[in-house]
Formats: C-alpha cells, sequence, structure tokens
C-alpha cells in the first residue's frame, strides 16, 4: 500500500460522527472519505460505492478469507463492517489524506493498524438521554435496534480514552471548529 496519513472519527451510534466528518470533507482540507463496506441494507438515500460498498454476507465473507480488509467487525450478528485495503490504496495515491466514519471497535482497530499515520478522535455525545432522542429523532431504526445502540452506546463511552482526541458534541458549531483545529495540526505534521 503507498503510505499517507489516515483521520479516524469514531463514537457510539447517534453521537454526531458522520456529521462533523462530512462538515470537514467542506472544508477542502485534502481529505477523501473511506468508503465502509457492509452487509447491512441501505437506509434512505444511501447509494452504493457512495455511502457504503453493499454487500451480502456471503461476499463480505469471501473477501475475510482473502485478506481483503484493513479491519472488519461482526458488529451485530449478520451485521459485518469493514475497511477495504483496495479503499484506502485509492485515496492515498490521489495524493489525499484518508478520513474514516467508523463505530468504536473499528475506529480502535484501524488506529492500531495505522499507528503513527493516524489520529483517532472520539465524540462524546453530552449524555444517554441526548444520545437516545437523537437515535429516535433520525426515524431510520426500529425500537429493538435504538436499544441495542444505546446498551452498546455504555459500553462504548467506557474507551473514549484509548483514542488521541475527545470531542465533547454538545454544540455542533463548536465541535466543528474543534475537529477543523485538530485534523488541520494533525495533517501539518510530518
Amino acid at each position: 500500500m503507498v503510505d499517507g496519513k489516515a483521520i479516524i472519527f469514531s463514537a457510539p451510534s447517534g453521537s454526531g460522527k458522520t456529521t462533523l466528518v462530512k462538515h470537514l470533507l467542506s472544508q477542502e482540507l485534502g481529505l477523501a472519505f473511506s468508503i465502509s463496506a457492509c452487509t447491512r441494507a441501505p437506509r434512505g438515500e444511501e447509494k452504493d460505492g457512495k455511502d457504503y460498498y453493499f454487500l451480502s454476507i456471503e461476499e463480505f465473507k469471501k473477501r475475510i478469507q482473502a485478506d481483503a480488509f484493513v479491519e472488519w467487525e461482526e458488529v451485530y450478528q449478520d451485521h459485518f463492517y469493514g475497511t477495504l485495503k483496495a479503499e484506502i490504496d485509492r485515496i492515498w495515491k490521489a495524493g489525499k489524506t484518508v478520513i474514516f466514519d467508523v463505530d468504536v471497535v473499528g475506529g480502535l482497530n484501524l488506529k492500531k493498524y495505522f499507528n503513527e499515520q493516524a489520529l483517532a478522535i472520539f465524540v462524546m455525545p453530552p449524555d444517554l438521554p441526548t444520545l437516545e432522542k437523537r437515535l429516535r429523532g433520525r426515524g431510520t431504526d426500529e425500537e429493538d435496534r435504538i436499544e441495542k445502540r444505546l446498551e452498546k452506546a455504555k459500553e462504548e463511552l467506557l474507551v473514549a480514552d484509548q483514542f488521541d482526541h475527545i470531542i465533547l458534541n454538545d454544540h455542533l458549531s463548536k465541535a466543528k471548529q474543534e475537529a477543523e483545529q485538530v485534523v488541520k495540526s494533525f495533517m501539518q505534521k510530518r
């Protein structure tokens, strides 16, 4: 693989990591989004090859066997997510810094894989009631899925200190500004 830098955004579902990543991508900082592969169905307006690479469970498992992933995980039963090596190569060959929007376990795995080449950022929700309100407000998940996400969030919050930087997303404008500052500072390092 070509060498480059990696910015990793991780958080419990509903914390605002995707909003922050989209903001950074709009700032012309030389970032390119790493499109993850997954086995879940598209939500809303999501498009294959733009938001995710939507794979069947069988295809995902074939790619695991072929060592095609930087990291992968079975987040929920039969819900696999992963980062394809070819995706990282594509971005680095274009001279861009790769930016990830991944769950907490994926973020820690990527941090371990990329080591000094990576900046791992944890997006912290203000509190669990706010997180629950955000998840319900999206209107994309059934009640049982929301409950699973909230239970998982409690565990994920316990490992926030394993990331390089924590951004508290209590005020979105402040969180966007902090994300920009931290990312710019990392990208200026040699």
